[in-house]
């Protein structure tokens, strides 16, 4: 049916815009990067620095979606189904604690008043989320959480893949331009502050999932 097919769509849309905020918010290296760049250099600067980890995020989505496709053509049934949900709700939630206890000041370092190129601080950018492979791990949570593998359909996922770049791209926007309409105001406690906020929201929506999936509130068809 046509108005099933652009439901399936705008679904798939929405998830992996979704996928690529939350794998995007946490707090880590290239977060702070991205923040000290938008402050010591200018808004454009930390953008482009969030479009390089955008661009390594997508290539680690891929691979985690590969490896998933394969798994879940095996693991067919509602009831495997359930417990790979479960298991992504648990691993979502210790990382929303993790996020939220850890202080992402503690190792940061001013970087130079040099700005380089645009193109400079997006690759490099890109190195640094590349360096991190246990971004997959937080794909992993999620891609189960929300059902986001669908085998045997490459066109929803495609427009999958491509949303998740879309979600990453917005919250380096919104937080590039948060930061530089604060930036006279801003010190190491409002980076402390937006990672508690991460944290919190990360924990929520892990727990408003967990919740709904064991006590069969809702479900997230494959």
């Amino acid at each position: 049916m046509p108005f099933e097919f652009h439901i399936d769509i705008l679904d798939m849309i929405f998830r992996g815009m979704l996928i690529g905020i939350l794998a995007s918010a946490p707090m880590g290296p290239v977060g702070i990067l991205c923040v000290q760049r938008t402050l010591n250099k200018g808004r454009w600067y930390g953008f482009v620095t969030g479009v390089g980890a955008a661009a390594s995020d997508i290539i680690y989505a891929l691979f985690t979606g590969l490896g998933m496709s394969f798994v879940m053509d095996l693991v067919s049934n509602s009831k495997n189904q359930f417990f790979l949900q479960i298991l992504g709700s648990v691993m979502l939630l210790l990382f929303g604690i993790y996020s939220f206890r850890s202080n992402p000041t503690e190792n940061m370092h001013r970087s130079g008043t040099q700005k380089g190129t645009l193109v400079h601080n997006g690759v490099t950018g890109f190195l640094l989320t590349l360096s991190n492979p246990l971004i997959i791990l937080i794909f992993m949570a999620v891609f189960a959480q929300l059902a986001f593998i669908k085998p045997g359909r490459p066109f929803e996922m495609a427009i999958g893949y491509l949303s998740i770049i879309a979600g990453a791209l917005l919250w380096w926007f919104g937080l590039t331009w948060l930061i530089d309409k604060i930036r006279n105001k801003f010190e190491d406690s409002g980076i402390i502050i937006i990672n508690k906020v991460i944290g919190s929201i990360v924990i929520l929506i892990s727990l408003i999932v967990l919740i709904g999936t064991v006590f069969n509130l809702y479900t997230f068809p494959y």
